[in-house]
């Protein structure tokens, strides 16, 4: 009975103390679990987010790698994050989060440190930078106005940096798109309405900033009989965002909704991030509906005016007429217009202000299609960047559904001829081409039908 009594406690013993190792395990899992920071957007937005989604985003990922060991994330081919490592250990960390790795020889360090660089510069105007994640490099642009003497002088500027900064000249003129989604007009000129916002006491429409200073009178209509209200605060140069306080204090029915033409719009139902490699939509009074991918953040644009930092970079085009209106992806608010190049002829580039910064600044919500009321003012509800971070070319302005992004009244000609709507069905051999064509166009109309019928909402 005593061997058996001391086999009896040796076996408890040995079983209290694997429990205790598992209990002490699981404590320090749960403190380590409790100690990581928020995601880095929600940070950005003002509310916080789950602890266990930043990692497994290219944002949290570089937040949690940091600034030294990575170089930016951007979204790859197949929609998942790639992230840009300067170490195999972190690296391997990507790998294990489900994330791409690619390994870059400068650090996000070295990207800042170059921009600094460029701000500390005596400013040209006509000029932009931002930084290339995917190229590992900062490229410095210059647009027709640069004159020789000027760009011989950033070139000197830059090449005291180093070889991974880019000098490029870009055809047209760095300026703000003065003159929306909806148009509102000021004797300053013609803006565009961005997305309703709130404070809880009174509903404004934020645009951009350069459209007019505090004190500007907006109009919905050329006769200015129907007076909206008046800019009441904004940023610019600096930023480039503003706030139009309606006369009513009310936005009225359809403040959830951003107008895409005919019509239409496309239902708000959060703020979030823009990500490298996003497609991404945005609407306007002059130029409608158009479609582009995000090719850059942190953006800096010397305007005539003076520079606006913090832009999102896209392939989308505008002009002028178009700014304020509203960036989007999913339903997603991402940014308003600022400026850009070019036109939606010829192409360009486009700078739009991120929502999330402006909305922080300004200490207001976006009016959205779920749960308006309530809450103290600031983002909400929000989005992560992954929430609308795609692969290219599979997103839609706020669901599903295919859209095409091309202004109504297009030719059945030009839109078979756009590179964007020719399919595989061309690529097999045999059949009929005509057939295929049509097949594909009809099939995009029903589907652009759809989407309206399920996804859109009419302007009131």
């Amino acid at each position: 009975m005593g061997h058996a009594r001391r086999r009896v406690v040796r076996r408890v013993t040995r079983l209290t103390a694997v429990a205790g190792l598992l209990l002490g395990g699981a404590m320090v899992a749960q403190a380590a679990m409790a100690s990581e920071p928020p995601d880095a957007s929600a940070a950005a937005r003002g509310t916080a987010g789950p602890a266990a989604t930043s990692d497994t985003s290219g944002a949290g990922l570089v937040a949690r790698l940091g600034a030294s060991r990575t170089a930016g994330s951007w979204i790859g081919s197949d929609g998942r994050p790639v992230v840009a490592v300067t170490d195999e250990r972190a690296a391997a960390e990507v790998r294990r989060a489900g994330a791409e790795a690619k390994m870059v020889r400068h650090s996000m360090n070295e990207l800042k440190a170059a921009t600094a660089t460029l701000r500390a510069a005596p400013r040209v105007t006509g000029t932009a930078w931002v930084m290339d994640y995917r190229a590992n490099q900062v490229t410095v642009e210059g647009d027709s106005t640069v004159s020789a003497a000027d760009w011989a002088r950033m070139t000197e500027v830059t090449s005291r940096i180093g070889g991974f900064v880019r000098m490029e000249r870009t055809k047209g003129t760095f300026t703000t798109r003065l003159n929306g989604a909806q148009p509102i007009l000021s004797t300053g000129g013609r803006c565009s309405a961005g997305f309703n916002v709130t404070d809880g006491r009174s509903d404004y429409i934020l645009t951009a900033g350069h459209c007019g200073p505090d004190g500007s009178v907006w109009f919905a209509d050329g006769q200015g009989d129907q007076q909206l209200g008046r800019t009441v605060a904004g940023s610019f140069p600096g930023g480039d965002f503003s706030l139009v306080r309606y006369d009513s204090g009310s936005a009225g029915q359809g403040a959830d909704v951003v107008a895409i033409g005919g019509g239409n719009g496309v239902r708000i139902t959060g703020a979030g991030d823009a990500a490298v490699g996003q497609r991404v939509f945005r609407s306007g009074s002059t130029s409608g509906l158009r479609d582009g991918e995000v090719t850059g953040l942190d953006a800096t644009v010397n305007y005539p005016e003076g520079a606006v930092t913090g832009l999102i970079r896209t392939t989308v085009c505008a002009e002028p007429g178009d700014s304020g209106g509203p960036l989007f992806s999913e339903g997603i608010a991402l940014g308003v217009t600022s400026g850009g190049s070019g036109d939606c002829t010829t192409g360009g580039t486009t700078f739009f202000q991120p929502v999330t910064k402006a909305l922080s600044a300004l200490d207001v919500r976006l009016i959205v299609s779920e749960g308006r009321q309530g809450g103290a003012p600031g983002v909400e509800p929000s989005a992560p960047a992954t929430h609308s971070a795609i692969a290219p070319g599979a997103a839609s302005p706020g669901s599903s559904a295919p859209v095409s992004g091309i202004a109504d009244g297009t030719a059945l000609l030009s839109r078979l001829s756009d590179p964007r709507n020719v399919g595989p069905g061309l690529l097999v051999m045999g059949g009929s081409l005509i057939a295929l064509v049509a097949t594909r166009w009809i099939r995009a109309e029903r589907d652009r039908k759809a989407y309206e019928r399920y996804y859109s909402a009419t302007w009131s």
